[in-house]
């Protein structure tokens, strides 16, 4: 099995195991807890905040620890509109969105709030200016991904957070597949709320945290004790944080070197299908654009009757989350035909150029097969 299919879930790094360990063994106290073991559990924890600010650029005290990047999405997004109902119940977005944020909108638009769904144009980016024409006087919120699940478009944040906060409406974005693909600092896009996940760096499933920048009041989702700055109750999964914050302390010592090696395999493995494939269509932004994503269309071909054909190579026709048709490529207005031809080929940095030049082929023979049948 090639595995491409990296912006679903990673494998986890065997240092993150190895970091963990101790974990399941010997520090099983609970980081709340006065005594020494409690204590020695909660040095772990706050060693682990301390990891997860440095990978994005702010303080320890601004990173809160969730389940997953659906609850941290939710957390943040309701919790603004819980703590800003008195000012306003219009939110933007855009049509882009992950599920674990789309979802949210829909969930809220049924309770009286109004969503404005910003455009994207057909490279998958949203206009800034667009933003401008939208905000309200009642608008509480602006939220856009930073990079697309599905096509890696990497969106202008720096442009739109500035659009936001001349009007003094807050920002949030879901990172969840640009944190330790891209160098991402929460100082330099200026933004007030920012989701990662565990699974998709090299940590396990089941983990995530968001950042909120210091100074900044939501109300809490879950309700209970005042873990977590009061802002996530419950006993904190220290396995699974510990591991997380090695992730981002690999991704922050290593970026340099793997985001080259990325690219190079993503790059590779598009120009020796273009060659055999020159019917061959990428989808998204061509240079704005997460370095291991690639979005393809084989036209005449549907996408899922393609990875069928080939399960040697672990692929996905888009989001994990959604079994419904691609709304990312729907918004971006590609044609019928093109759209049904769609597969996410996303590299890791555990894959080989062996591997890509593999894949490469067994891609091309497949689609060959196929349109010859």
């Amino acid at each position: 099995m090639i595995y491409l299919d990296n912006n679903a879930t990673t494998a986890i790094d065997p240092k993150v195991v190895d970091a963990m360990l101790p974990y399941l063994k010997e520090i099983y106290g609970n980081p709340s807890s006065a005594h020494s073991v409690g204590r020695q559990a909660k040095r772990g924890l706050e060693e682990a905040r301390q990891q997860v600010a440095g990978l994005i650029g702010c303080l320890a005290k601004e990173i809160v620890f969730t389940s997953c990047a659906t609850e941290s999405n939710n957390t943040i997004i309701k919790g603004v509109v819980a703590q800003k109902r008195a000012q306003g119940r219009h939110i933007i977005t855009s049509q882009i969105e992950h599920p674990s944020v789309f979802c949210v909108y829909k969930y809220l638009e049924e309770q009286g709030c109004e969503v404005t769904f910003l455009p994207v144009d057909k490279s998958g980016r949203v206009n800034p200016e667009d933003l401008s024409k939208n905000i309200r006087e009642d608008t509480v919120l602006v939220s856009v991904m930073h990079g697309n699940n599905e096509t890696g478009t990497v969106q202008p944040l720096s442009e739109m957070v500035e659009i936001a906060h001349q009007k003094n409406v807050l920002f949030h974005t879901d990172a969840s597949q640009s944190v330790g693909k891209m160098p991402v600092n929460v100082q330099e896009l200026g933004i007030d709320f920012l989701s990662l996940a565990g699974q998709k760096i090299y940590a396990p499933k089941g983990i995530s945290a968001f950042f909120i920048r210091d100074g900044v009041e939501i109300q809490p989702l879950l309700h209970g004790g005042k873990h977590e700055r009061a802002l996530r109750a419950g006993t904190e999964n220290m396995v699974f944080i510990v591991g997380l914050g090695k992730a981002c302390q690999i991704a922050h010592e290593t970026m340099e070197t793997y985001i080259p090696h990325l690219t190079e395999m993503r790059d590779r493995l598009y120009q020796k299908i273009e060659e055999k494939i020159p019917d061959v269509v990428i989808n998204g932004h061509l240079e704005n654009r997460l370095c291991n994503t690639m979005n393809l269309s084989f036209p005449g071909i549907i996408g899922a009757q393609l990875l069928a054909y080939m399960p040697s190579v672990a692929a996905s026709t888009g989001s994990a989350c959604c079994r419904q048709g691609s709304h990312v490529l729907s918004a971006m207005n590609i044609p019928e035909e093109v759209k049904r031809g769609a597969i996410r080929l996303s590299v890791g940095k555990f894959n080989t150029m062996e591997e890509i030049e593999e894949a490469a082929d067994i891609i091309i023979s497949t689609v060959e097969k196929i349109k010859n049948s």
